[in-house]
């Protein structure tokens, strides 16, 4: 099995309640990026906006290159209270670990270890991986059958 080229990796809770403050005053850090609902979002360089349909709170781990998202894992969980039952009242917003990786060939792989999927168990945060395949630029023109 060969190594991933690089990986993202980002902590995420959603909620129409979802107060960032009160979120980040719970976990003991501040987000990468949060929005409460309802609120002005920046959605680019020219200046347009949107508003927010539900309430956000994401803490973004280093991205790694080569993959290593074993240490983003930690990178995320360490800066953050392990208490469970802090975990427990936030479950409401269904938290996740959302992550990118990014394959390097056809028959690129990654582990765990038991310590980080039990860290993430622990806490309630559903692991999402979402692979991307190398893509070939001559690959990528569509060929004649």
């Amino acid at each position: 099995m060969g190594a991933l080229d690089h990986s993202f990796a980002t902590l995420r809770l959603f909620g129409d309640d979802l107060v960032p403050d009160a979120i980040s005053a719970l976990l003991g850090a501040q987000p990468s990026a949060a929005v409460s609902k309802g609120e002005t979002v920046g959605i680019g360089s020219d200046g347009a906006t949107r508003i927010a349909k539900t309430g956000s709170w994401r803490l973004r781990a280093t991205n790694r290159e080569p993959e290593d998202l074993e240490a983003q894992v930690f990178e995320i969980l360490d800066q953050l209270s392990a208490d469970p039952n802090i975990w427990q009242s936030l479950a409401r917003y269904e938290p996740d670990l959302f992550c990118g990786l990014f394959m390097r060939s056809g028959n690129d792989g990654l582990g765990l270890s038991p310590k980080a999927l039990l860290a993430l168990g622990q806490r309630g945060i559903e692991l999402i991986l979402d692979i991307y395949d190398p893509v070939d630029e001559a690959d990528s023109v569509q060929r004649p059958p």
